[in-house]
């Protein structure tokens, strides 16, 4: 039996106060909140035992419960996501984690799947990368590139452009915000201490790294489309009509 088998659950960090964009969760020009999409989407993926949202804002909670959805109230302390997933799921029976970002609304159920198989295969935590479809990805700061080894476990993870290009073709991949967990694992993570180069780039997934454990990266072939700053919003919605 691999380490990640039993129930899964997916879970949705959702905070009031980001720093680009505040009150990104419940922006609903479309009619519907920006977490409801992502909810919605999440929602079609077979084989999720649960779905939660977990947040710090009353706000949030009172949206996904009038869409029908099931949020949890977590510590507005969590310097992380993954903190705050961690004390989500404590209580709630699962083997293994899904963690899907609040802002991501076109999220593409089968990535979802992508990374439950991972799991599935004996990794303790696993995301996803995509090819760069616009170079100017490679120089933006919101844009998180990570280079991996030849077993597909990941390297770095940077906001800076990474590694130096001397005219050569970059080997880095743009990270999609997706990650899977075993809960054994999220559980030892939030023990661990922030580390140096957690700090420095403000990536959670930096601390699993310095502290030795392997991520598993799979390639995979998405258009990620985020809501990271306030011109993402036009052209989320413009898609989100369509």
């Amino acid at each position: 039996m691999a380490r990640g088998a039993g129930p899964v659950v997916a879970v949705i960090p959702a905070r009031y106060a980001s720093t680009r964009l505040p009150g990104k969760p419940l922006l609903a020009e479309t009619g519907k909140t920006l977490i409801q999409h992502v909810y919605e989407q999440v929602r079609k993926v077979p084989g999720l035992d649960r779905i939660v949202v977990a947040t710090d804002d009353d706000r949030i909670l009172q949206a996904v419960k009038a869409f029908g959805g099931e949020a949890i109230m977590t510590s507005n302390r969590h310097p992380t996501g993954t903190d705050r997933i961690a004390e989500a799921v404590k209580n709630i029976d699962c083997a293994k984690v899904v963690n899907v970002q609040g802002d991501e609304p076109e999220i593409e159920p089968e990535l979802i799947e992508t990374l439950i198989g991972l799991l599935d295969q004996d990794a303790e935590m696993a995301t996803l990368a995509v090819p760069f479809q616009n170079p100017q990805d490679a120089v933006m700061s919101h844009r998180v590139k990570v280079v991996v080894d030849k077993h597909h476990n990941a390297l770095y993870f940077s906001r800076s452009r990474i590694p130096y290009s001397n005219g050569t073709p970059s080997p880095a991949l743009l990270h999609l915000g997706l990650y899977g967990y075993t809960k054994n694992f999220l559980q030892r993570y939030v023990t661990l201490d922030s580390t140096p180069l957690e700090q420095a780039e403000k990536l959670e997934q930096l601390r699993a790294l310095e502290n030795g454990v392997e991520i598993a990266v799979m390639r995979v072939l998405y258009d990620s489309v985020g809501v990271d700053v306030p011109e993402d919003v036009a052209r989320v919605e413009k898609l989100l009509r369509q």
